[in-house]
């Protein structure tokens, strides 16, 4: 199959790996960022090395590209980027849920008043 724009050798390994296996640790990242109040940078950090994790299981499992050998590496980019793309937006999503959480435990008078002034 050739390569496509978003996934390297077929569709459900992408969803597999990147989505579902990577998603779910990539939403666990932001999760913990947020229950420990630390910053973007600290995730953007996790899903750095989460990203080299999930380029890995690619290549040793479903034969994708990898960094070494050099000639592999502009795919192995484009795909890594990508996959750091999908792997933040989980990221992101996990963190938003639980500081949403975290906020409206902490400062519920905000939702009350506001419920109250309508």
């Amino acid at each position: 199959m050739a390569n496509a724009l978003l996934w390297e050798s077929s569709l459900g390994e992408f969803i597999f790996v990147t989505v579902i296996l990577g998603g779910g640790a990539a939403w666990m990242i932001g999760r913990s960022t947020a229950l420990t109040w630390s910053g973007w940078a600290v995730a953007a950090a996790y899903v750095v090395l989460l990203t080299i994790a999930v380029r890995f299981i690619h290549f040793s499992l479903f034969h994708g590209t990898f960094f070494l050998p050099l000639a592999g590496f502009g795919t192995a980019l484009h795909y890594a980027i990508v996959d750091l793309v999908v792997l933040m937006a989980w990221a992101a999503a996990g963190r938003s849920v639980v500081r949403g959480h975290q906020m409206q435990r902490q400062y519920d008078f905000l939702a009350t008043r506001e419920s109250n002034m309508k």
